[in-house]
């Protein structure tokens, strides 16, 4: 069956089977406003049903030995390096990404990421034999302890809009690797792909290891962290739903793996590389929209090449073609929805009505789909409302500083602490700035993250990291086995 077709039956995977929603909801093209698909709604039932699907699947799949879960990884990533690449198009349209991302970045992540978790790694440590004395509590002689990793059990992941498919496979990768069986709750706004992908995990993995609800309202999503059969959420998206999640889970003390908003600040030290920092700086506009969390929305510009930035911006924003999403040359496509351009052109306009200038943007293209010019707000201050708070689009703020230590303060006059980035001609100055900021990930000269590096945010933006080894440690808990010899 063709993915594009409009009139294919979508349905929900729920212990190996596929299962018709309790109705279908409407996905809607960003680009052109067209419809993609009806994507099942599931009943709070059903997301039960997926929940005891994975629990049932749990104790097999725990019990399969590590090394032989890594080769139904590799299997996994064989596969989906085939078959995903068809679903370009299907993404394209649900997200309303430029096919250059939509065929790329959000597709070839999920095979790296299946791939790097097929290999094994030690999940074991023995401490060293400690003498111990005789006791009330124990015979003398040496005690030793090996530290195991478990896995925690059924895993809810719930994922955001922006990267549907790679999102998910950053999160049921390591946590399948681990030991986990998984329910996935999709954005309502792009969950087709998912199910796509899903389908291509159900051939390699046991019933029940990878089942799929989606839905438009929060009622499923709620019933998951709420459920006494999930042991831990998975959760990408906005801060707002992060704390609901944090307090509806507490009754059931989930384990909580959360990347939340943010506000990426871009720090430029009077010697810094101007051409390469607006480049950089440039990515908000023209990477999705604007629609990443770790985009350097935020820049904190030294007094001295102030003026300099802003014309740069300025000027270069013009290369940046907004149009349809589909052309080649096309640089900034739509926003997800209506509702969220809505938000966007709200968010620039309270910008300008706090006393930020609008350099450039801030008009609605006159195009079909649900778009916003890349904006550029320049002259604002570290407690405006734009300047605190995420627009999710292409919008840029621009402040000046005088010295390293203001420029620090600003960086850190934020809830959000997820990616900064220090733009400098000296490294270890760079260097030492970084470390000052109150992030879970900086960038120094560069806007490219290091695929296995821990990711995750200080404050509001998170808790617990993921990618590389601490991604798969992450859908873990901690086990001390002690004896005495």
């Amino acid at each position: 069956m063709a993915i594009m077709d409009q009139d294919r039956e979508w349905k929900l995977l729920i212990g190996g089977e596929w299962v018709a929603g309790a109705g279908t909801y409407t996905i809607t093209n960003p680009n052109t406003t067209e419809v993609v698909g009806q994507a099942p709604d599931a009943s709070v039932a059903q997301a039960e049903d997926a929940a005891s699907a994975a629990r049932d699947a749990l104790p097999g799949w725990r019990d399969t030995p590590y090394e032989k879960r890594c080769e139904l990884m590799s299997t996994a990533a064989d596969l989906l390096a085939e078959r995903m690449p068809a679903t370009a198009e299907l993404i394209q349209a649900e997200t309303g990404a430029t096919m250059k991302i939509a065929s790329t970045i959000q597709i070839s992540p999920v095979v790296d990421r299946f791939r790097y978790y097929s290999r094994p790694i030690d999940l074991s440590e023995n401490l060293r034999p400690v003498p111990v004395g005789k006791s009330p509590l124990s015979d003398p002689g040496l005690m030793s302890a090996t530290v195991n990793r478990n896995p925690v059990g059924v895993v809810t992941s719930i994922t955001s809009y922006n990267f549907p498919c790679t999102n998910t496979a950053g999160k049921i990768a390591p946590a399948i690797a681990m030991g986990n069986t998984c329910v996935i709750k999709p954005a309502p706004q792009d969950p087709l792909a998912v199910l796509e992908m899903a389908g291509v995990l159900n051939e390699v993995f046991p019933p029940g290891v990878v089942n799929v609800v989606t839905g438009e309202g929060v009622e499923a999503s709620a019933s998951l962290v709420e459920s006494p059969l999930v042991d831990m959420v998975s959760f990408t998206g906005s801060t707002a739903v992060g704390t609901r999640i944090y307090e509806a889970g507490a009754a059931t003390m989930k384990r909580l793996l959360m990347e939340l908003g943010g506000k990426g600040a871009l720090i430029m030290t009077e010697d810094a590389d101007v051409g390469k920092a607006v480049a950089g700086i440039m990515t908000v506009w023209g990477f999705h929209s604007g629609q990443i969390c770790t985009a350097p929305t935020r820049v904190i510009c030294h007094e001295s090449i102030y003026d300099q930035t802003v014309e740069m911006l300025s000027q270069f924003s013009g290369f940046l073609k907004v149009g349809d999403a589909r052309d080649d040359d096309t640089h900034v496509g739509p926003v997800i929805t209506d509702v969220h351009r809505d938000r966007v052109e709200a968010f620039i306009k309270r910008g300008v009505d706090d006393g930020a200038r609008l350099v450039i943007g801030g008009e609605r293209p006159d195009l079909d789909g649900w778009f916003v010019a890349p904006t550029l707000l320049a002259d604002c201050t570290p407690n405006m409302f734009v300047v605190q708070e995420e627009a999710f689009g292409p919008v840029v703020v621009v402040m000046k500083y005088a010295d390293d230590d203001e420029a620090v303060e600003m960086a850190n006059a934020s809830s959000y602490g997820l990616y900064s980035y220090v733009y400098s001609g000296d490294t270890a100055r760079a260097y030492q700035i970084g470390r000052k900021i109150e992030s879970g990930n900086v960038g120094l000269n560069v806007i490219q993250p290091h695929m296995e590096a821990p990711f995750g945010g200080y404050k509001m933006s998170g808790i617990g990291r993921d990618r590389g080894q601490a991604g798969l440690l992450a859908y873990s808990e901690i086990q001390a086995i002690n004896w005495l010899s």
